[in-house]
């Protein structure tokens, strides 16, 4: 399984980006799929998750402003960000899990600039 990102980039604040992150390998259709996010000398944290049933959870920091989506067919999840602000600047990275196991992209980089 590979679990391969993009979409990152730097962008002003109050600008958007869309990040994609395509798992080749399995399918996860019947699987949760979601993204975290990693600021320098901080821990990696939830940012929104994707659940089988069409449930989606956000963290409170992103609610209204980000937005995470899935394509089962083509195996690929997104997260359309608006209203980016300097604190969301951080590596995001896609986060996969079935039958146990987690599978993690190696991150796409996101800077906003103030």
């Amino acid at each position: 399984v590979e679990v391969v990102e993009s979409g990152g980039g730097l962008v002003q604040a109050g600008g958007s980006l869309t990040l994609s992150c395509k798992v080749k390998g399995r399918s996860f259709s019947n699987n949760d799929m979601g993204w975290f996010r990693q600021a320098p000398g901080k821990d990696r944290d939830f940012v929104a998750i994707s659940r089988v049933g069409g449930v989606r959870d956000y963290h409170d920091s992103v609610k209204g402003r980000f937005t995470i989506s899935r394509d089962n067919a083509k195996n690929t999840v997104y997260l359309q960000m608006n209203n980016l602000k300097p604190e969301d600047t951080a590596v995001y990275y896609c986060h996969a899990a079935q039958f146990g196991l987690n599978y993690w992209g190696r991150g796409t980089q996101v800077t906003v600039s103030s």
